[in-house]
Order: C-alpha cells, then sequence, then structure tokens
C-alpha cells in the first residue's frame, strides 16, 4: 500500500472508524502526522478504536472521536457543529467512508429508507454543513477535499427520486443498496460542478473499494440475515483484498495527486482488487441532469441548506 505524504499540521475527519476502512485510515493518515477526529455512533467502541490508532503514532499525529450517527440528523448538526467547535473552523479532508447495506428493511430516526438515508443524506448533510471549514482550510492555499465513498454497487440500481425511501415499491435491500451508492456519485459529480463554478478551494473527489474484507457485510448480517447477504459471505472471503489494501483508492483521494470530479478504485480486473486508478462509472452515474435533482430533494429531506449555494445550468 502506498503511504500519505506528511500531513503534520492538518485536521482529518473520517466517518464509520470503529472497524474496517474507517479504522484502517484513521491508522494511516494520524501515522501520517495528521490529527484525525474519527466519528463513532458508540462511545465505548469509539474508545477502543482511538487507543489502537494511537497506539500506532509515532510522531505528531493524533487521534479523537466526534459522535455521530448518521441515521440521525439531529445526530449529524451537533456532530458538525462539534467539529468545526474543536477545529476552529478548518477542515483539511472529510471522508465520508461510513455505510451500511444489505440488511433488512429499516428506516433512520427522520424516517428514510436506512440505506440511502445513512449512506447519501446523512452524509450530504455533513458535507454542506461543514463546508465553511472545509472553505477556510482551502484558503490557506491548498485545497480542501472531501472524498465520497462509493462502490461497486452502484452499478446494481437505478435511483427513484419520486419513491427514494420505497413507499410505493416493493423492497429490494441489494437495489436500495446500489441505489445509496449510485446517490454518492452522482452527490461527488455535482459538488464538484457547483465547487468549480464557486471558485471555492475544495475538490471533491470520490472512490470505492473495490472487493475489500471490511465489517460491511458482517453489519448487515448482524441488523438481520436476509438471504442475499448470506449469499455474499462466501466470495466476500474468498475474493476480497485486505483492509490494508482496500484503503488505497480513499487513501490516494484524500492525499494523493487528483482532480476534482475524480473516480477512483482498484485498477485489477472488474476493479476488485488491485493498485488504486481511475475507476468507471455508471451511464446513470454520469447524467448531470439526475444529479442536479438529487441535490434539491437532498436539501429538501435534510432541510440542510446546500453549500455552494447557487444555479448550475447546462
Amino acid at each position: 500500500m502506498a503511504q500519505p505524504p506528511d500531513l503534520a499540521g492538518r485536521t482529518v475527519v473520517v466517518t464509520g472508524t470503529t472497524s474496517g476502512l474507517g479504522l484502517a485510515l484513521s491508522r494511516v493518515l494520524a501515522g501520517a502526522g495528521a490529527r484525525v477526529l474519527m466519528t463513532v455512533r458508540d462511545t465505548e467502541r469509539g474508545a477502543a478504536a482511538v487507543e489502537r490508532v494511537r497506539a500506532g503514532i509515532d510522531g505528531e499525529g493524533s487521534a479523537e472521536t466526534v459522535l455521530l450517527d448518521l441515521a440521525d440528523l439531529a445526530s449529524v448538526r451537533a456532530a458538525a457543529a462539534d467539529i468545526r467547535a474543536r477545529t476552529g473552523d478548518r477542515v483539511d479532508v472529510l471522508i465520508n467512508n461510513a455505510a451500511v447495506s444489505l440488511g433488512p428493511p429499516a428506516r433512520t430516526r427522520d424516517g428514510f429508507e436506512l440505506q440511502i438515508g445513512t449512506n447519501h443524506l446523512g452524509p450530504a448533510a455533513l458535507t454542506w454543513l461543514l463546508m465553511p471549514a472545509l472553505r477556510a482550510a482551502g484558503s490557506f492555499g491548498r485545497p480542501a477535499r472531501v472524498v465520497t465513498t462509493s462502490s461497486l454497487g452502484h452499478r446494481t440500481g437505478g435511483l427513484d427520486l419520486t419513491d427514494l425511501h420505497w413507499q410505493r415499491r416493493r423492497y429490494s435491500t441489494t437495489r436500495a443498496y446500489g441505489a445509496s451508492k449510485l446517490a454518492n456519485l452522482l452527490f461527488a459529480a455535482e459538488l464538484d460542478r457547483r465547487l468549480r463554478r464557486a471558485g471555492d478551494p475544495v475538490l471533491s473527489v470520490a472512490a470505492h473499494p473495490g472487493l475489500t474484507a471490511s465489517e460491511l457485510l458482517n453489519n448487515a448480517l448482524a441488523r438481520g440475515r436476509t438471504w442475499r447477504a448470506r449469499l455474499l459471505v462466501l466470495p466476500d472471503r474468498y475474493l476480497s483484498q485486505p483492509v490494508a489494501d482496500g484503503i488505497a483508492a480513499q487513501l490516494l483521494a484524500a492525499t494523493g495527486p487528483v482532480r476534482g470530479g475524480d473516480y477512483l478504485g482498484p485498477t485489477g480486473p472488474f476493479e476488485i482488487r488491485g493498485p488504486a486508478g481511475p475507476a468507471r462509472r455508471s451511464a446513470t452515474a454520469k447524467d448531470p441532469a439526475l444529479a442536479r435533482e438529487l441535490w434539491q430533494r437532498t436539501a429538501t429531506a435534510t432541510g440542510v441548506v446546500p453549500d455552494p449555494e447557487l444555479t448550475v445550468r447546462g
């Protein structure tokens, strides 16, 4: 795995850090000298994760927890305010990593379908609420970054903006997950367009980990043993790359030479594993009209003012 550059003096927020990709990212980033704010839903597990990260720091890096439940917009607002206060309104990198997948039908505290709510609406709201801190960090001479984590699963379903929460359709956990990951890519692209139009010193980059032995599937099984989740156990066990390799695309997006709008992932066969590099989007993920409409519907659903708040045409 490629190592990041010296990150001393930089502040990175990583969501979903008690295990898997988020924990591994936090270790590497703090080890490179960054101050890492690790978001957690459970304070006990969060404390254990921070200690694991701190044990590997040999330099200027540091790690601390922030309480955040992306399935609760009140928690998102509180976490954003906490982060801005702690950092003096300066965040260099936000890595939207946390996700849920393939569990039984469930709702967030705000009544959203769990996967679109946790994987897209919560992270979008967090991104908008932290944009002043990202913009301020970028004004110091190097662009801040928002890294949105998508998935190969974005190809498994479309995005019905008239029924985001599966109130009219028969629920499919696989298609709902695919829709949430498609929403991630559409949001990242629309954010990039708006940042460039506004002239803001922030880059929006997307990445996916291929097939990685993270805790995502285990967490899905813990919420309810759907047959789809059980079906994926063997492929996940025998085809997945180690987490240390799986974070390569996110790490490149967060710290490497990238441009706003890039999408990165493993470059091996079918993008399952391999060195990080350019990844392929589905045709739907490239649709700017769909991305604009999703942006507006996300603002309406979350009640958060989009940032940058401007109209993009064409």
